[in-house]
């Protein structure tokens, strides 16, 4: 899916962090999902958004790449991340009780700079990633 946003370019690694979270953000609200927590820390991971799509808990993993050398942002999901974000989901399911109310599943938005716009980013979301 492509969705383009216009903003200030921010040139350290954490501004970058913060706008192209707030950039993915907005591109689930506007494509229906509910927000519930952003950056959710536990000594065992962090999830960057949690959203409600429906009768899912949705935990999202935001990543940027300047390039797509390497296979892009999007695989750059490693095995162990994916352990990761699997353990602070299960800490936040369990810190707010929904363990048996609603189905989970965990989402990647891969980022890049826009090519006809340097100011802009291209998105891919991919729904129900899973990682071997």
């Amino acid at each position: 899916m492509d969705f383009t946003a216009k903003l200030k370019i921010p040139h350290t690694p954490s501004a970058i962090g913060v706008e192209t979270e707030q950039v993915a953000f907005e591109y689930l609200l506007s494509n229906g999902l509910s927000p519930l927590d952003r950056n959710f820390n536990t000594p065992r991971g962090e999830i960057d958004i949690i959203m409600r799509d429906d009768t899912q808990l949705v935990f999202v993993e935001v990543r940027f790449r300047q390039s797509e050398y390497f296979g892009g942002a999007e695989a750059s999901i490693t095995r162990q991340k994916y352990l990761r974000m699997t353990a602070a989901a299960q800490a936040y399911m369990q810190l707010h009780k929904t363990t048996n109310a609603l189905s989970a599943r965990f989402d990647v938005i891969g980022m890049r700079r826009s090519k006809n716009d340097p100011s802009g980013y291209q998105l891919n979301w991919i729904k129900n990633i899973t990682v071997n």
